[in-house]
């Protein structure tokens, strides 16, 4: 497989009891933390500068996580803006004892590099190569392109003291 480009970020973590909540699985809190992690590594090692986290989009738990699971989570720069990168984390979970590994979420997020005086600033932008990339890349140009719409939607509904749709 080779080692990661820069645009993308692997990291393992092994779930551990201080992470279990009431029902004895991994809190979806410390899941969304470190998911939060690796959205930042995977950004900032891309743009080489500080980044920070503007939103997150479709964060789908499949399934519960197990304490004493090997968690992995493969994070790539999907899309990038002139500031700001979509960057989508896929989770997967290994049962060491079992030897099983299955998706358990996935999420988007969008991330924003930001200069020494907190001021967007400029990424490079993504050249995707790979079929995989080039289908992520599409997929990614296809949800901002809904965000706007939304957002556009959003303002025009508050401007007019509606609430939104």
């Amino acid at each position: 497989m080779g080692p990661p480009r820069n645009h993308q970020l692997s990291m393992t973590v092994l779930m551990t009891p201080d992470m279990a909540n009431f029902s004895g699985k991994v809190h979806g809190g410390a899941i969304l933390k470190l998911l939060d992690q690796v959205a930042y590594a995977c950004a900032s090692r891309y743009a080489g500068r500080y980044v920070v986290t503007l939103s997150v989009d479709q964060v789908t738990f499949r399934q519960p996580i197990n304490v004493g699971d090997l968690v992995t989570f493969l994070a790539s720069v999907n899309y990038t803006g002139r500031s700001s990168m979509e960057v989508g984390i896929k989770v997967v979970t290994e049962n060491i004892l079992a030897g099983t590994a299955s998706h358990a979420n996935s999420c988007f997020f969008t991330m924003v590099a930001v200069d020494e005086d907190g001021s967007s600033t400029a990424v490079p932008p993504l050249r995707p190569v790979t079929p995989d990339e080039c289908r992520r890349h599409a997929a990614a140009r296809v949800r901002r392109e809904l965000r706007q719409e939304f957002e556009q939607r959003r303002a025009a509904a508050m401007l007019a003291g509606a609430a939104p749709e």
